[in-house]
C-alpha cells in the first residue's frame, strides 16, 4: 500500500495537518488505549512530524525528537498507526522511514525510544535493543530501547 510521506517542522504544519495528527493520537492513545493523559507536552513545537497519508487521511505518524529533549539521544515518539490500517505494513514502513529520517536529521548515531512493552518484538525486529528495566507510563507497561547506527 503506497502512502504519501511528509516530514515537517511544527511551524510548517497546516492547521488541517495538525488537527489530523492530534485526532489520530487521541483516537489511539486516549480512546482505544483508555489512557487519559496530557498529550500536549511542549515537545511538538521543537520536533519534526513524520506523516503517512492515504489521500487526505492521516494513517501513520511519528514525532522525531532532537537529542537532549526526551533522552540524551534523538528519539522517535508518539508512534501511531490508524486501527483501519494495521496489518498492512504501514507501521513497519512508518518506523523504517522514521529511523532513516531521525539519523539524517539529527546526525546522531543512536535513537532511544520508550516502547510499549507489547511492541518489544516489533521494535527488536527493526534493530532496537532493550535497555534497563520495564516501567509503567500512564498505567501502560513500557521499556526503554536503543538503536545504534
Amino acid at each position: 500500500m503506497p502512502l504519501n510521506w511528509t516530514l515537517k517542522k511544527f511551524d510548517e504544519l497546516t492547521t488541517a495537518e495538525l488537527y489530523a495528527i492530534l485526532r489520530l493520537r487521541n483516537e489511539v492513545f486516549v480512546v482505544e488505549q483508555n489512557c487519559p493523559y496530557q498529550d500536549a507536552d511542549d515537545r511538538d513545537q521543537v520536533s519534526w512530524h513524520f506523516c503517512g497519508w492515504d489521500g487526505g487521511t492521516l494513517v501513520a505518524y511519528t514525532r522525531l525528537i532532537p537529542p537532549g529533549l526526551a533522552y540524551p539521544e534523538a528519539s522517535i515518539g508518539r508512534v501511531v498507526t490508524s486501527p483501519a490500517y494495521r496489518k498492512t505494513g504501514a507501521g513497519r514502513a512508518l518506523m523504517q522511514h522514521s529511523i532513516e529520517k531521525t539519523f539524517s536529521l539529527f546526525e546522531t548515531d543512536a535513537i532511544q525510544i520508550g516502547a510499549q512493552l507489547y511492541l518489544k518484538k516489533f521494535y527488536e525486529s527493526l534493530g532496537f535493543v532493550p535497555i534497563g528495566e520495564g516501567y509503567l507510563e500512564d498505567g501502560i507497561p513500557h521499556i526503554h530501547m536503543i538503536l545504534k547506527k
